[in-house]
């Protein structure tokens, strides 16, 4: 049985078009394949592993689920650039992973995976885990990859899946972000921001109540909505949404950026946000 946010995630990605669905398909797939032998180098070295192990042990419960949320936003970039304009699908660089957390990252989960499908596995010692993760990652890599290595879109499941899996871990932490909650645009968004001349003019700025001269140069919001540039600068240094319509620009705060992303998908799958967050 699918969960909710499984569900949300199918709904929006089958109103994609057959082009953006293989486009998307295969970037998964690729991303999924090198996270996989990522994990699987890290299961086949001794040592890599079991410092990974000690990296995991010495942080807090706070800071594992910052991890998570790192990796959730960056899966959740993937999964809705094409949902988003142009100027706004690419990550922010500083949500990047380095590899040391990527490698934390994917054992943690996969750790939270195992012991979900067998939590009598990891009442082994410690010293005898990496066998035994080993043994479960490759039988779950036969079942993603398929024996024929035909890509047929099966990645998507398992990929959704650890969405899922991540959304609800920071969710119960309680760190999924309050509904409404203002975060200042990312400087990258604000400077990507285009400057149009106003034509015709009569345009209200809503921020200044002040009207556009014609011929003047303004900002233009993805949404299409324009403003003085002295008007909205100092408005999207204290929140990343639009005076107007509440369009949302990306943002640098970790859980707001989430919050953002995980709204797109939600309208995009015809249900309203509220619901999703409830």
């Amino acid at each position: 049985m699918m969960m909710e946010e499984e569900t949300t995630i199918m709904a929006a990605i089958s109103t994609l078009r057959p082009s953006q669905l293989s486009d998307l398909s295969y970037s998964i797939f690729s991303l999924s394949f090198h996270h996989r032998r990522r994990l699987c180098h890290l299961l086949s070295s001794p040592c890599l592993f079991f410092l990974t192990l000690h990296r995991l042990h010495t942080l807090s419960l706070p800071q594992k689920t910052l991890l998570i949320a790192r990796h959730l936003l960056f899966s959740l970039h993937h999964l809705t650039r094409h949902f988003q304009p142009p100027p706004l699908r690419l990550p922010n660089p500083s949500t990047a992973i380095n590899q040391r957390d990527l490698d934390a990252v994917l054992l943690l989960l996969f750790l939270c995976e195992a012991y979900h499908d067998n939590p009598q596995a990891l009442e082994r010692p410690h010293d005898e885990w990496r066998l035994v993760l080993t043994s479960i990652c490759s039988n779950t890599t036969l079942k993603i990859t398929g024996i024929s290595g035909i890509f047929d879109g099966a990645a998507l499941i398992p990929y959704i899946e650890m969405v899922t899996r991540c959304k609800r871990l920071v969710g119960i932490m309680g760190c999924d972000g309050k509904e409404g909650k203002e975060v200042a645009a990312s400087p990258a968004a604000v400077v990507a921001l285009p400057a149009v001349e106003v034509r015709g003019g009569g345009i209200e700025c809503v921020i200044c109540k002040e009207e556009m001269r014609e011929g003047r140069d303004v900002c233009k919001f993805p949404c299409q909505h324009l403003f003085h540039w002295m008007c909205i600068l100092p408005w999207v240094k204290k929140r990343n949404t639009c005076p107007c319509c509440r369009f949302q620009l990306p943002s640098d705060d970790i859980f707001g950026e989430i919050q953002r992303l995980w709204g797109i998908l939600v309208k995009a799958s015809g249900k309203r946000v509220d619901d999703e967050w409830t």
